[in-house]
């Protein structure tokens, strides 16, 4: 990141692209820019946030549907049937509302990127209709797909709709995108910290003191409506977990290069599986990844969603390695079939969750080959450092992803050995010349739409 204490973006280039922000200088009273437009973010923020407040309720209900739905399947087997033609029909939708709007399929972070760094437009109002009409329907069919990307793009798409009506010039605009990216996120985890570091680190990509206001009054006010709607209770709750001994700390090392692996590998898995998908009939993605939640929902229902339940398993690790990996495995192959599709969602959590379950496995193994020297105990909180470090290594965000395991553990006893973790795997994936996923993700955006989509 770059730093700069003009008005709005800095004068950060990217492909030789200025960014939409660029450089300003603000006439008037110091200060009094800068104030106004924290003024307006908190708007964006406030409308963000119910957005996505509304956005997350209804995947929860899509999900729970999904639970619901797949037993009675079991139960009545000639339900299969029927089944098959919903998911042939849905698919098809949700490939049409896809098509009508390309800048909202898969996760969304990229399309925001190639908003605020190469001044694509968006739509936003039909961003916003597809998200919620694909977004919902894929949930109900239990994809392995996160609802944060499509919230950060919601939060976007908003914040432009806002600063449109509000009048605001282009350098204003960017700025409000960006704060709008930032409330997404914080709605979607009850992370407003986590929202703040994502937009200037993975999102605007410099520093400004701008920026920085911007987005922490936007996330805060998208975070005080989040928890409105869903109370106070973190989405992923770490509280109970004890302190990490120091000398388990030496474990971050291995630990720290499984999670760059599994990030590692996590990221050619997406890009194979829709390098995959591009040889077939852009209509055929969805319906295949709705067919492939079938099996899932019958022999492996945990792997449905996002993946807050399957987090929520590995942190306590009942099953055993075995019964771990093979869910890591399924989880895996499930994201790639989900997300190559171009279905709308995202992949924030579904690495998440992978990278909870690779820590669990590793925690279990080196609790049953080391009894007496590495405790039961320790096995969550090297779910949580592993989490955090396939998230850094897999979209090059080590602050964030520190920032996200610290404000879902409630508690900063976590943070060294997380961060040792974070840095640790992405130390790995650079050695291994991985590509953050989003950039890479934007890269085939533009190849795909002539960087003209929405223009």
């Amino acid at each position: 990141m770059t730093h700069t204490d003009d008005v709005p973006g800095g004068d950060l280039r990217l492909n030789g692209h200025p960014s939409e922000g660029g450089t300003a200088k603000v006439p008037g009273r110091p200060g009094s820019k800068r104030w106004a437009i924290a003024v307006r973010a908190i708007v964006c923020g406030c409308i963000a946030g119910l957005l996505v407040a509304l956005y997350r309720y209804g995947i929860g209900c899509g999900t729970r549907f999904a639970h619901w739905m797949y037993p009675q399947i079991t139960a009545q087997p000639w339900l299969m049937a029927p089944f098959v033609c919903a998911a042939s029909v849905i698919g098809l939708m949700i490939a049409w509302l896809v098509r009508l709007e390309p800048m909202a399929s898969g996760s969304g972070i990229p399309q925001v990127e190639g908003v605020v760094l190469l001044g694509l437009r968006m739509r936003w109002l039909l961003v916003l209709v597809v998200r919620f009409a694909g977004g919902l329907l894929c949930g109900m069919f239990g994809l392995s797909l996160g609802r944060e990307g499509p919230s950060i793009q919601i939060g976007a798409a908003a914040s432009q709709g806002v600063s449109g009506a509000m009048k605001s010039d282009a350098l204003e605009e960017n700025t409000l995108i960006t704060a709008g990216a930032a409330a997404g996120l914080s709605a979607a985890f009850n992370a407003p910290l986590s929202g703040m570091m994502f937009a200037l680190e993975e999102v605007h990509r410099n520093f400004s003191p701008v920026i920085l206001l911007s987005a922490a009054s936007a996330s805060l006010s998208a975070d005080f409506v989040s928890k409105t709607w869903f109370g106070l209770r973190p989405v992923l709750d770490f509280t109970k977990f004890g302190q990490l001994s120091l000398p388990l700390y030496w474990w971050m090392i291995p630990l720290g290069i499984v999670a760059g692996l599994v990030g590692s590998l996590t990221n050619r898995m997406l890009l194979g599986f829709q390098t995959l998908y591009s040889k077939l009939p852009a209509a055929a993605g969805p319906v295949i990844a709705l067919l492939i939640a079938l099996p899932c929902g019958l022999f492996a229902p945990k792997v449905l969603g996002g993946g807050e339940e399957l987090i929520d398993f590995a942190e306590h690790a009942s099953s055993g390695v075995l019964g771990l990996l093979a869910l890591l495995a399924i989880k895996m192959l499930f994201t790639g079939f989900s997300f190559g599709s171009g279905a709308p969602g995202g992949i924030f959590m579904p690495i998440l969750a992978i990278g909870t379950l690779s820590g669990s496995v590793f925690g279990l193994l080196a609790t049953q080959l080391l009894a007496g020297i590495v405790p039961p105990s320790a096995v969550a909180v090297f779910a949580v450092c592993a989490m955090a470090g396939t998230l850094s290594a897999s979209a090059k965000a080590p602050m964030t992803s520190i920032l996200l395991a610290v404000e879902m553990s409630g508690s900063l006893v976590h943070t060294l050995p997380v961060a040792a973790c974070a840095f640790i795997a992405l130390f790995v994936a650079d050695l291994l010349g991985i590509k953050p996923i989003y950039s890479a993700l934007l890269e085939r955006y533009l190849a795909a739409h002539g960087g003209s989509e929405g223009n």
